[in-house]
């Protein structure tokens, strides 16, 4: 992801159907200013979506599944009239949702700043908020803190003069700690520590700048795949954290931004992530969907989100004697995605989670947690049997 060995940008254009049934469902949409004015005339036409941009690098775009997630969390809790925008296609990532970012993989803050890149970006998508997570090119390289923050008070500025009433959001970075830069973990820490005080003093009223912590609880060691880029589990941790702060700026099922926070939200992820956010209401949650087991190990499901043609699921593994690995076998399941496990598909169909390195060592009666994403539908539920190798 650094400028020195930037990784190639998988593009994959997926076709838009999902965005095309929520303009359909929500009527002719008023794109002027006064369709979002809260003077409009009762009779007036629906009020348009939210426009929101996911603005970043690789981590947000490349292909950035977080942002599936947080979709369809947010879809699922009731937001339906948003519109996720930006220059850059959607991308590959198992589940319908709406793909379209602003994230360039590779990219530095401070030359998006220096080059000029953001004004031609906004006018192309008008946004309404912007999720920001930026500058992890920038530590890579060794950039300032000071730096990289005068670099965002630009940014910013260009989406007050695209939009007076921007809402934006901006992360505190994920750890890092690449092979080849060991310096890199402790001045994420310098730089993130920075955040907060830029954020309070450039914040307004009108147009508020609200801190996401996205470090705490992330463990670059277990929530990435080579450092940087978050795996399965990260994603679930990065979507959950910015749930919080961007459904506080959205009306269930509404097109108006209520939203005018500030401060810092601290997220609701924890080490041990089953794919939902802390106050996601879904409405699809079945509880759960059962699961046996033998001697060893037992193994329970339940649904956590489900959409057309898919769902998310969490299981809970508990040892009922000492383990050092466990396998759980599910049946009557597609596994498109799966998090604090590896999964393999056998030819009968058959799906198995093996555990990871870091939670297979159980003691009597403790448990742990993996997720997936299914393809399937989840009635009738399916089955997962525990068991050790």
């Amino acid at each position: 992801m650094s400028s020195e060995a930037q990784p190639a940008r998988r593009v994959l254009r997926a076709p838009r159907l999902l965005l095309a049934l929520l303009l359909l469902a929500f009527g002719a949409v008023v794109a002027v200013g006064g369709a979002r004015s809260a003077a409009a005339a009762p009779q007036a036409a629906a009020a348009a979506p939210v426009r929101i941009m996911p603005l970043g690098d690789s981590i947000t775009g490349s292909p950035g599944c977080w942002r599936a997630l947080l979709w369809n969390q947010l879809q699922n809790a009731g937001y339906t009239n948003i519109d996720f925008v930006g220059t850059l296609p959607p991308q590959g990532c198992g589940v319908a949702y709406d793909g379209d970012n602003e994230g360039h993989g590779g990219i530095l803050a401070t030359n998006i700043a220096n080059q000029n890149q953001l004004p031609a970006w906004l006018s192309a998508t008008t946004p309404d908020i912007v999720l920001m997570h930026l500058g992890t090119n920038d530590v890579w390289s060794n950039i300032p803190p000071s730096q990289i923050l005068a670099a965002f008070t630009t940014m910013v500025g260009q989406m007050r003069a695209s939009n007076p009433n921007m809402k934006v959001l901006v992360a505190q970075i994920i750890p890092m700690n690449p092979p080849t830069c060991p310096e890199c973990a402790q001045r994420v820490i310098d730089f993130d520590a920075q955040i907060p005080a830029w954020a309070q003093s450039i914040s307004t009223a009108q147009s508020p700048v609200t801190v996401v912590d996205q470090w705490t609880g992330f463990d670059d060691a277990t929530d990435t795949g080579d450092g940087v880029h978050p795996n399965d589990a990260g994603i679930v941790k990065v979507a959950a954290r910015w749930y919080p702060p961007l459904a506080a700026l959205l009306t269930p099922g509404s097109g108006t931004s209520a939203g005018t926070s500030t401060g810092t939200s601290s997220g609701t992820s924890t080490g041990t992530s089953t794919g939902t956010s802390s106050g996601t209401s879904t409405g699809t949650s079945t509880g759960s969907t059962g699961g046996t087991g033998g001697g060893a190990c037992t193994a329970a499901l339940s649904v956590t989100n489900s959409w057309q043609g898919g769902y998310q699921a969490a299981a809970t593994v508990t040892a009922v004697k000492a383990l050092t690995s466990w396998t759980v076998t599910l049946t009557g399941v597609t596994v498109t995605q799966a998090w604090n496990g590896s999964v393999v598909t056998n030819p009968d169909g058959t799906v198995v989670i093996h555990s990871a390195a870091w939670n297979g060592t159980l003691a009597p009666g403790a448990s742990t947690t993996f997720g997936f994403l299914a393809s399937s539908s989840p009635t009738p539920a399916p089955t997962a049997t525990c068991s050790t190798p």
